[in-house]
């Protein structure tokens, strides 16, 4: 029997999970602050939640994957929200949050009786919808366990799990994040010195990533930017996340170097 999941946050990466989920055979509830963005799931069976707390079920599970700590913690703290999900419930937070921000709702949530997941994402919404994310996970061992069916529902092609250290699974995800904003800037940097020297950058593209760099992110990055797609690089996710890489580097006393230069890049 599938789980009933209530979920928070219909962004661009949200709608091609929640889309597997229903797929799958789970019971939706959903919380967007567009509920227009709801509508066409709940034509397909899902609930629309008028407000956060109407998605938590007693000892259920909850899927959050909203933008920043500021909107996860807001929805964490609200009324009800933790008291509600009590012992046994399992928040599985698939946003990209600070590892500080991610201690205190764990322990916060441990006050309470539940648990909470780390879970960020790779994958852009396109690999969301081919079931192609990769996600990794810290946390509690029994919910991660419970929540790792969902998780492969929801579009995973693989979970890689690092422990029940809280903050673990967020400081993989921001080095990640590193690299793969480092690569970007690099492959721009670049195909525009070809672009202006005459050489086509696709077949730049194609020759560099089926020999030296035959990665997913160089193959897909270097093809947006080659094609000239508009937001390709330039949003507002790199300096977010390279942001929450350096100020976790800085704490920790660690070399800031790069991600210091792509933030300067990116704000």
């Amino acid at each position: 029997m599938h789980e009933a999941i209530g979920f928070l946050g219909l962004g661009n990466l949200g709608r091609p999970i929640v889309t597997n989920l229903m797929a799958a055979g789970h019971q939706l509830t959903i919380y967007n602050r567009d509920a227009g963005k709801v509508a066409p799931f709940v034509e397909r069976g899902a609930v629309c939640a008028n407000q956060p707390l109407d998605v938590v079920s007693p000892g259920g599970v909850v899927l959050s994957l909203l933008w920043d700590d500021a909107s996860v913690e807001t929805i964490v703290r609200s009324e009800g929200f933790l008291a509600r999900l009590g012992t046994g419930g399992v928040h599985v937070s698939m946003t990209t949050l600070s590892p500080d921000c991610s201690r205190r709702l764990m322990a916060l949530h441990a006050e309470h009786g539940s648990a909470m997941v780390e879970a960020p994402i790779f994958g852009r919404p396109e690999a969301a919808v081919d079931k192609k994310l990769w996600i990794v996970t810290a946390g509690a061992e029994a919910a991660k366990q419970r929540v790792r069916p969902v998780l492969r529902a929801a579009g995973a092609q693989g979970v890689f799990d690092f422990g029940e250290q809280a903050g673990a699974a967020l400081a993989v995800k921001l080095i990640g994040n590193m690299l793969i904003i480092s690569a970007m800037a690099s492959l721009k940097e670049g195909l525009a010195l070809s672009q202006k020297m005459g050489v086509p950058p696709q077949s730049v593209v194609d020759m560099l990533t089926t020999t030296l760099f035959p990665s997913p992110i160089y193959q897909s990055y270097g093809r947006l930017i080659a094609q000239g797609v508009s937001g390709a690089v330039d949003n507002r996710i790199p300096a977010k996340d390279v942001g929450l890489f350096k100020s976790a580097a800085e704490a920790l006393g660690v070399s800031a170097t790069v991600s210091g230069t792509l933030l300067s890049l990116y704000q």
